[in-house]
């Protein structure tokens, strides 16, 4: 009797454990196909750090927005999002509550800095995964690209944001994605 209820024991642990990933990734793969894309312009790093892992670390233009008095530091806000007059992101407002229409981000981490008065946003989407062998050398051209002010087209990440959450699809610099630009330009 005693290993029936381990054994049923066993399976529903078992089970928990795949299903649990398996609904994050099916979570993340929802927001990835029926989400609105939105393109988050990108902004120069401070140079790789090697302890990190094997990733692109992106810094975006939207992630500051100017307000006058926010308050409540540590709960989630929502990011409510818009376009600017070239397509690319901006955030348009932000609220403690869930909005009840429009493209929101759920933003977890951020800061407001009363002398600027400026709200600092952590957005979720600030690492681009690689293959391991590309990724430092991705890094290093993106910072690059970012840095040469002569560039006509801008570096920016494709997000796809549904219901709050946000998925980076892919990095574009110089009008391709991060992994054509890496091959192009090898010496």
């Amino acid at each position: 009797m005693k290993t029936k209820y381990a054994l049923i024991a066993f399976a529903v642990t078992a089970l928990a454990q795949l299903f649990i990933p398996a609904r994050m990734v099916y979570s993340n793969h929802i927001v990835e196909t029926e989400g609105i894309v939105y393109k988050f312009r990108a902004e120069p790093v401070d140079p790789a750090d090697p302890f990190r892992g094997r990733y692109i670390t992106l810094n975006f233009v939207a992630d500051t927005f100017a307000i006058a008095n926010f308050y409540d530091e540590g709960e989630a806000v929502y990011a409510l999002l818009g376009k600017d007059a070239d397509g690319f992101a901006k955030i348009k407002n932000v609220t403690f509550t869930v909005p009840k229409s429009g493209d929101y981000i759920k933003v977890d981490k951020w800061s407001y800095y009363k002398y600027f008065k400026t709200l600092n946003l952590e957005l979720p989407f600030d690492r681009y995964y690689m293959e391991e062998s590309k990724a430092p050398e991705a890094e290093l051209l993106y910072a690059e690209y970012l840095r040469d002010n002569t560039k006509a087209l801008p570096a920016y990440g494709e997000v796809a944001v549904k219901d709050g959450n946000a998925v980076l699809k892919r990095v574009i610099i110089n009008g391709m994605p991060v992994e054509e630009y890496v091959q192009q330009n090898r010496p």
